[in-house]
């Protein structure tokens, strides 16, 4: 794939860092600077999720990164599921940082809203369908009887097939099972937390990319978000949850645009 030579841009891409390898890749051929951080208890960071509280301290990593960048200095930062809500603190944090904050068939909290809203709505909305059908062989349990830390959940194989990966390769279904680790929505901290404010985080632009085929964010629970909270602009691939393994060309057309556009 051609990509126009602008090595100046610089893609931060959250969360999972493995699964970025093939856009990674496709950009940094094509002479954009690219970073994707592993966050804390995820990828190859050392940390047990028990040792990860909440869910700054989960976002620590990215926003560790965002801070040692040099003055001036602004990225594209991309948040794929979760990582919406990721991007969307380091973005109340470090605005100036960000010169568009991209949401991939991710949650997208308002700036009206405690940052668990997006969350709850979700799971206690009817976008699930049968919740105990939805969730298939995901392990959610406690982890700890005091309720001091955040429920924990570990995918198992049958719901990242089926829900996360349907279009994906076999050998990048592999991948994907053999790498998932243990991790947490961190919904009762986000219900602690104030919401992200207007002139923050609601003054960087955004730009949402919708995936048509997402078995696992609903398709229909992504437009209800874009609706809930306007963006500057919305993008579509067709393309399941795991767009950056399954459709990779598609999606760097679409950052690169917005590169373009708004960095």
């Amino acid at each position: 794939m051609a990509v126009t030579d602008k090595p100046c841009k610089h893609f931060v891409l959250v969360h999972g860092a493995w699964s970025w390898f093939k856009v990674a890749t496709r950009l940094r051929t094509g002479g954009y600077r690219v970073t994707a951080p592993d966050l804390a208890a995820s990828g190859v960071d050392p940390r047990p999720l028990r040792e990860v509280p909440t869910f700054r301290d989960y976002t620590g990593p990215l926003l560790a990164l965002l801070g040692s960048l040099p003055p001036g200095e602004k990225v594209v930062l991309v948040g794929h599921s979760l990582g919406g809500v990721n991007v969307a603190l380091a973005t109340e944090m470090f605005p100036d940082k960000v010169a568009a904050a991209v949401f991939l068939c991710a949650f997208m909290p308002d700036h009206t809203s405690r940052p668990s809203n997006v969350l709850e709505r979700f799971i206690e909305g009817n976008w699930l369908g049968n919740w105990l059908e939805y969730w298939m062989d995901t392990e959610i349990k406690p982890q700890d009887t005091e309720g001091k830390l955040p429920t924990s959940m570990l995918f198992g194989p049958k719901i990242i097939r089926e829900k996360f990966v349907q279009l994906c390769s076999p050998e990048d279904v592999t991948l994907a099972t053999s790498l998932m680790r243990v991790s947490s929505l961190f919904v009762e901290d986000l219900q602690l937390q104030q919401p992200y404010s207007e002139g923050r985080y609601g003054s960087v632009r955004k730009v949402y990319i919708v995936c048509k085929q997402d078995l696992a964010i609903a398709v229909g629970f992504q437009r209800w978000m874009i609706d809930n909270y306007p963006v500057e602009e919305v993008m579509e691939i067709d393309a399941d949850h795991s767009v950056m393994l399954s459709r990779p060309d598609e999606l760097v057309r679409c950052l690169v645009d917005i590169a373009e556009s708004y960095a």
